[in-house]
């Protein structure tokens, strides 16, 4: 589904990827993980189109999307939920809600979708007037992973979902990461609580400086010795 080919991405003078190869297939929850500074997060945005490798190639069910502009990438399927939420804070939950759906023309379908995010998340339906901004941390995760999901994704990109939240919200946000996903929305998942990451995830990628260190099935991953020493902590 997704295939990510020896990209090198850098900012001025720092090289912060530097030849990651990796892939996502249909149905998947692929975590990458690593701690900060390892390239996570500019991953998931030269996906997204929000920057452009200088090297390398990124596919998408076999469609190059390397310089392919954003508002493109998210009308094939890909969506993302930003790091930090970046909610747009004066204006409504139903308001950020409608943005995410700005490249559909279903009419109809947008509706009855924006029925489902409501089921999925009644605390946002209870606030659907009341300004983002104002929302808790939770409730605004809530909301920036409904936003991703009224552009009815294929493949959705996740950066740091629990970032920021108490222990009991962040279960129940991989709990709803694991709804998303069996009901036919696979994951690429950057999470810095390896632990929760991996014990939802097929498949993972340790990235180190801008590299792929390990790899390999999830289960496996979470019994790594050098994974459960530098990611785990045990």
């Amino acid at each position: 589904m997704l295939s990510i080919q020896d990209i090198h991405v850098k900012y001025g003078a720092i090289r912060a990827v530097m030849g990651i190869s990796f892939e996502v297939k249909a149905g998947e929850i692929v975590a990458l993980i690593g701690a900060n500074g390892a390239g996570k997060t500019t991953s998931l945005r030269s996906i997204s189109g929000l920057v452009k490798p200088e090297q390398g190639k990124i596919f998408y069910n076999d469609i190059e999307l390397t310089s392919m502009p954003a508002h493109k990438i998210v009308e094939m399927g890909i969506s993302q939920v930003p790091e930090g939420r970046r909610v747009f804070p004066l204006m409504s939950v139903l308001e950020n809600l409608e943005m995410g759906a700005f490249t559909r023309k279903d009419k109809n379908k947008i509706k009855d979708d924006m029925k489902k995010i409501f089921q999925r998340f009644p605390r946002l339906e209870e606030r659907k007037n009341q300004l983002a901004g104002t929302l808790s941390g939770g409730e605004q995760q809530m909301l920036a992973i409904g936003r991703a999901l009224m552009s009815n994704p294929k493949l959705l990109l996740m950066d740091e979902p629990s970032m920021g939240l108490a222990p009991m919200l962040v279960q129940e946000i991989f709990k709803i990461i694991r709804e998303i996903n069996s009901e036919g929305t696979t994951i690429l998942l950057v999470e810095q609580n390896a632990r929760m990451a991996l014990s939802i995830a097929n498949r993972a990628y340790v990235l180190e400086t801008g590299q792929v260190a390990i790899s390999g099935e999830a289960k496996e991953m979470a019994e790594n010795k050098e994974v459960q020493k530098a990611y785990l902590g045990l």
